[in-house]
């Protein structure tokens, strides 16, 4: 069984930056497609960023393009989010997901649904 555990968030004022991490254990990092969705109040879980497990392929939703960015460390095990020049209408409690694979592939996967596995979630409050 996977276990995703992410930290990180916290309250920041906007324009500063915070770096999301989630820890993958019970397997290996490297055979995980990864995902990053997020939930503000009153509003559905919406896709935010992920990366194929072969790491040759990145997506990212439309609203956080040129300021979140999503890498891994197989090494550490360890799924990142950086999140640049926060805005107050990033507020959310942030999700890692993770996709097990039997290869090496080079597929993104952006719905709730192609993923199984779920970490508990992180705050992220951004102040004006």
């Amino acid at each position: 069984q996977v276990q995703l555990v992410e930290s990180g968030g916290g309250l920041v004022q906007a324009g500063n930056s915070l770096r999301l991490s989630c820890a993958v254990s019970g397997r290996s990092l490297s055979s995980c497609a990864m995902g990053w969705f997020r939930q503000a109040p009153g509003k559905e879980r919406e896709f935010v960023a992920a990366m194929s497990v072969s790491g040759n392929k990145i997506s990212y939703a439309d609203s956080v393009k040129g300021r979140f960015t999503i890498s891994r460390d197989n090494a550490k095990s360890t799924v990142y989010l950086q999140i640049d020049n926060l805005k107050p209408e990033d507020t959310a409690v942030y999700f890692c997901a993770a996709r097990l694979t039997l290869f090496s592939e080079s597929y993104l996967y952006t719905e709730e649904i192609e993923y199984a596995y779920w970490g508990q979630g992180t705050q992220v409050t951004v102040s004006s």
